[in-house]
């Protein structure tokens, strides 16, 4: 499959913020160990990847820290 063309290269996600969470993954930009050391061998279709998986990961840190909790109800019960 052909690369897209690019006229600006794919930042770099992180944030500066260089602690290992418990699950291994970076606490500022949440990329492995192994994305965070090859990021500049990479290419853009690899970086793009990697980002969406750091979304993914974001979303599923936010989904674990934040339980679903019900709604109070507008109108409190009298009973």
């Amino acid at each position: 499959m052909a690369e897209q063309l690019e006229f600006f290269p794919v930042p770099s996600p992180c944030r500066g913020i260089c602690q290992v969470n418990d699950r291994g993954y970076c606490r500022g930009c949440l990329r492995s160990r192994d994305e965070r050391f090859n990021w500049m061998s990479f290419s853009d279709a690899q970086k793009r990847e990697v980002l969406r998986l750091c979304r993914q990961r974001f979303l599923r840190q936010r989904r674990e820290e934040s339980p679903d909790v019900p709604d109070a109800p507008e109108q409190p019960t009298l009973f």
